[in-house]
């Protein structure tokens, strides 16, 4: 659809506001305009978005003059002056509109750093048909906010405390973490301290609202998996190590991993003090590495897909991680120490 490499071009009193759609997310920002032809109501233009981008970036420095000619955009500044071509304004899709009350609001720190640990641990829409495993789960009860994502292999959940109650009481909404990617990208470029989450009526849409920005996401119309069951409470081996030290061993030992498994192999030895981590492959070779845990475990020897960890660990800021297991083929559960909310679970890969 050509009309959505549209922007959105209007003014409304001393404001202009842009706006982009591709159906599934849409972006509003407004700023600060001197608007010379106040009283003749709101004006609007749509113009090729990835063109007026390139424009906006190589214009001189100084105040920039926008027109509408008959069926052109006037681009102004200095002695650099520019015409765009209009595409026909009727033919832009509806971009749903801002509700009233806002579901709730949290500090922006803390909702980057929710979404930056979980949106990784979801398949791409492009991955899977499977539209659940796609999204992350929004659960918002009266004194904190839950994020939940999983592949099916994975699933990375993250708590934040919530300083004010939501006014609804609270709900639940399943975004794709593909738009929750792109709203990351915009959020860490704003200077804002809170973003306000709104929901439409129809309950198709979630809005994040953060300064002078509106982010809209169609919301995914699909239950999602009962993540509870899935999650180990009584794994009894803990594997406690430095977390830096864990995470370049496994990048290390991950070049030698079978490419279509990626699989590495994690054992402790009777005496419970070291962890061994090893990969072979027929096609590279093989790899071994030791790291001296910082409390005696109980023996076990199991292996997991590398990335998966390695993305996870990636993920925390802690100095140290427990790694708590229960026997070959029961998932692990990984989580800084000391607890901040964060929670890995990830399956194993079978020893042949």
């Amino acid at each position: 659809m050509p009309i959505l490499l549209g922007i959105k071009l209007q003014v409304t009193n001393d404001q202009l506001t842009l706006q982009a759609t591709d159906l599934e997310r849409a972006i509003i920002c407004t700023i600060p305009a001197e608007n010379r032809q106040k009283g003749q109501g709101p004006q609007a233009a749509l113009v090729n978005g990835e063109i007026l981008a390139k424009v906006a970036s190589r214009l001189p420095q100084g105040e920039v003059v926008v027109r509408t000619v008959e069926e052109k955009v006037e681009l102004s500044c200095g002695g650099v002056k520019i015409d765009l071509l209009t595409m026909p304004l009727e033919d832009y899709p509806e971009i749903p509109q801002l509700p009233e009350k806002p579901a709730c609001s949290i500090p922006r720190e803390q909702l980057q750093r929710g979404l930056e640990q979980t949106t990784f641990a979801a398949l791409s829409a492009r991955e899977t048909s499977r539209l659940s495993l796609t999204g992350v789960d929004m659960i918002l009860q009266e004194d904190k906010l839950r994020l939940v994502a999983t592949n099916g292999y994975r699933l990375a959940l993250k708590e934040e405390p919530l300083d004010t109650p939501p006014p609804g009481g609270g709900g639940e909404y399943l975004v794709s973490s593909d738009s929750l990617k792109e709203f990351l990208g915009i959020l860490s470029q704003l200077d804002v301290e809170r973003v306000e989450l709104y929901q439409d009526k129809e309950k198709r849409n979630i809005f994040f609202v953060a300064g002078n920005v509106i982010f809209v996401a169609k919301l995914l119309q699909e239950e999602y998996p009962d993540f509870e069951r899935v999650i180990p409470r009584g794994n009894k081996i803990a594997l406690q190590l430095e977390r830096v030290a864990f995470l370049e061993a496994l990048q290390r030992v991950e070049i030698t991993a079978a490419e279509e498994s990626g699989a590495v192999i994690l054992e402790v030895g009777d005496q419970g003090e070291a962890l061994a981590i090893s990969s072979q492959s027929a096609e590279k070779g093989e790899a071994k590495e030791i790291l001296k845990l910082l409390q005696k475990a109980e023996p076990i020897k199991i292996s997991f897909k590398a990335e998966y960890l390695i993305e996870a660990l990636k993920k925390m800021d802690a100095a140290e991680v427990t790694f708590w297991l229960e026997d070959p083929e029961s998932a692990g559960l990984l989580e800084p120490v000391p607890q901040d909310g964060f929670t890995y679970v990830c399956m194993p890969i079978r020893i042949g």
